[in-house]
């Protein structure tokens, strides 16, 4: 009797046993499945909102690209309809290339000496870039920390700039020449970098900045001599309201939403505010000349030449700036 009753509770045993583990195993398999489906759908969750970011991000950079070509489009509509209003002798107004033939002769070689030392600073700076940007130097500055380069920049063109001005100028090679070649090699350095985002990039800059700034030298020999001389209390405004938001753009994190806003106003608000400048600064070359030549008094062509000079740098680094944008987005 007792084998039976013992055969009995083994079968019970093992049967409850089995029940237990089965029901072990399927609890397993459905939390396992369950947490499979939950870290999957998290997973998905945090790929949408990446996405939704990214998307936001992309949109808007674009935005605000968008708003800047249309304020570029704008003044350079402006400055195309001022030149033909004042190259087609609309204006009622004499404009400055029509009085040209009454200057004097001394007046004249004032101006022409003034775009001379022009044309030999932007080749200095094109030569220096160019070879510094062969060199280990230009690597050594992209590793430093950005803030030393930024600083040791500004004060190393502002200094020169202030250093070639402040000597007198007097015919014949001497330290005011010198002191001119040292900034424009100065600036070669600074804009040296750039020349690595390659050759045919950088001539297309070259010829597109060459157009701008000899479009906009005729509107200003066009127009009537005091037409843009106003516009240098506005302009500066402007050009430190730039600053301002280039050097705040330093502090924001790369992925702030603000960065796009901050890129387009340096990019394309530099670019209006410096052909503005580039205006500006040709009228003044004109009527320091004028003013001079009739007073009698002592002409610096090199201190003219600075304005139109750094104009030329900075709407080449934003013509550059924009067109490496671009081949990015593609």
């Amino acid at each position: 009797m007792l084998a039976p009753k013992l055969l009995v509770r083994l079968s019970q045993t093992n049967i409850r046993n089995f029940s237990q583990s089965t029901a072990t195993k399927a609890f397993k398999n459905q939390f396992n499945k369950t947490l499979s489906q939950q870290t999957k759908r998290n997973a998905q969750s945090r790929a949408s909102r990446v996405r939704t970011w990214e998307a936001t991000k992309t949109k808007s950079k674009s935005s605000a690209n968008d708003y800047g070509r249309m304020v570029l489009g704008g003044a350079s509509a402006a400055g195309v309809g001022a030149l033909c209003f004042y190259g087609l002798g609309l204006s009622n107004d004499v404009g400055a290339i029509d009085k040209a033939r009454f200057w004097p002769q001394e007046m004249r070689d004032r101006i022409k000496s003034t775009y001379l030392y022009f044309t030999g600073s932007l080749g200095i700076t094109a030569l220096s870039s160019f070879y510094l940007s062969k060199s280990q130097v230009v690597y050594r500055m992209m590793g430093a920390n950005p803030w030393i380069v930024f600083g040791g920049s500004m004060v190393a063109m502002i200094g020169s700039s202030i250093a070639c001005r402040s000597i007198e100028y007097e015919k014949g090679v001497n330290a005011k020449h010198f002191a001119w070649a040292a900034h424009s090699g100065i600036v070669g350095l600074v804009i040296a970098p750039m020349m690595l985002m390659g050759g045919p990039m950088v001539l297309r800059a070259a010829a597109y900045t060459a157009g701008t700034v000899g479009a906009l030298s005729l509107t200003a020999a066009c127009a009537p001599d005091d037409k843009f001389l106003t516009w240098g209390g506005p302009l500066s405004l402007a050009l430190g309201g730039i600053c301002v938001a280039s050097i705040g753009g330093m502090f924001l994190p790369a992925a702030s939403a603000a960065q796009p806003i901050i890129g387009s106003i340096v990019t394309y608000g530099g670019l209006v505010v410096f052909g503005g400048f580039m205006l500006y600064d040709t009228q003044k070359i004109i009527k320091h000349a004028e003013i001079s030549t009739y007073n009698g008094q002592k002409y610096d062509p090199i201190n003219a030449s600075i304005g139109i000079y750094m104009d030329t740098i900075n709407i080449f680094i934003r013509i550059l700036m924009i067109m490496s944008g671009n081949n990015r987005r593609k």
